[in-house]
């Protein structure tokens, strides 16, 4: 919308342009009549004037040039009316540089989701098209930071709870060790060995949050090069057979002899495990566990981890990628996951400028790895 001046301002630009303009004509006025005298007192000057005015003829009826004094007047009017213009749109700029100042001290007042509204002309515009875009960066970032303190808080209190649980059968177990309540050996060997598991998990998540938070951080460079991206899968799906198998599960791999990728091998082999080894402990009921692999472009490539055991339910599909969250919908770590591993899982494939997708029916839940063939390619997930 356009500026809307108060009536005390209208007054100020009707008073600035009266004020100028009677200025100008006393200033005019008195050049005119010195003007008038000099050349009435001056005959010679008299003459050449008129001798002027009359060599001058114009058209048929050979009109003759307007006198000096009317000349004086035309020009001394267009130089009025270019002075009295110059200062009201100086008196202007002044007007709307006080509104936009207020409207500054609005905004710093603390209501940061107000914006400029009026729309000005010329650099002034520019003006307030800047300040409003700084106030919308300033208040991004304030949100961003107020979104990372609260990421922070809740990784506090969800590793707090994570750690304090195993921790707490430690100290209970060894505290009935220690006090000597245990009946024989078996009891000595049973609680020191429950002891012994609950400490592997609190080291299985202190890694595991120890590689989520190098991860997240964005000045910790890849190892990049190119590697052959089949014979990776192959040699992962080969590590895993076993494990499969005393599951009552079948891993094959279908994928290509030589597909070349820019990537880091240690982080991406970390992204495959942490699916394969999802596929064999979550696949409940499942008998098959599919790597695949395929080039969908020139600068694309995808990579299926499928199961066909239990789907995982719609309503947890969005959630997957959180940290600390399982889809058994509690805390409890019967399954020994620590909750960080797919958010391992997408955090490497995005510094890899890729993305993960996760499909899950009745037949086959299926996590697909979209990875550029070069790094310096970004690909974006389609929107939803």
């Amino acid at each position: 919308m356009k500026l809307k001046l108060t009536s005390r301002e209208k007054s100020e630009l009707v008073g600035e342009g009266v004020v100028t303009l009677i200025l100008l004509l006393l200033l005019e006025m008195s050049a005119f009549v010195i003007l008038n005298t000099e050349i009435s007192s001056d005959p010679q000057l008299r003459l050449g004037l008129f001798a002027l005015k009359t060599s001058f003829v114009f058209g048929a009826n050979r009109a003759t040039m307007l006198s000096w004094g009317t000349i004086f007047v035309l020009v001394m009017m267009v130089i009025d009316f270019i002075i009295v213009h110059w200062r009201l749109v100086r008196r202007m700029h002044q007007i709307e540089l006080r509104h936009i100042i207020m409207e500054l001290h609005y905004i710093g007042a603390g209501h940061f989701e107000h914006r400029i509204p009026f729309v000005l002309k010329g650099q002034m515009q520019r003006i307030v098209t800047s300040i409003n875009t700084l106030v919308d960066s300033t208040t991004n970032a304030m949100a961003e930071e107020r979104r990372i303190e609260r990421s922070k808080d809740e990784l506090i209190v969800n590793v707090s709870h994570d750690i304090r649980t195993p921790l707490t059968s430690i100290i209970g177990y060894l505290g009935l060790i220690e006090d000597g309540q245990y009946k024989d050996e078996d009891d000595l060997l049973k609680y020191t060995h429950t002891a012994y598991l609950k400490a592997k998990q609190m080291k299985s998540l202190v890694e595991d949050l120890f590689e989520y938070t190098k991860i997240q951080q964005t000045d910790n460079p890849l190892k990049l090069t190119t590697i052959n991206l089949g014979s990776m899968l192959e040699q992962l799906t080969a590590s895993f057979e076993l494990e499969a198998e005393e599951k009552g599960m079948e891993l094959t791999s279908n994928v290509p002899d030589d597909l070349q990728v820019e990537v880091d091998p240690e982080k991406l082999a970390r992204v495959f495990s942490n699916l394969i080894t999802n596929a064999i402990k979550y696949g409940k009921d499942g008998k098959h566990i599919v790597v695949t692999c395929r080039k969908l472009s020139s600068q694309e490539v995808i990579v299926t981890v499928a199961n066909d055991g239990e789907p995982i339910p719609a309503d947890a599909l969005p959630k997957l990628f959180d940290r600390f969250y399982r889809v058994e919908g509690s805390r409890s770590r019967k399954t020994g996951g620590t909750g960080l591993g797919l958010a391992i899982t997408q955090g490497i494939i995005t510094r890899h400028h890729g993305y993960i997708q996760v499909t899950s029916d009745d037949q086959w839940t299926k996590f697909k790895v979209h990875l550029p063939v070069s790094h310096a390619d970004k690909l974006q997930p389609p929107r939803n």
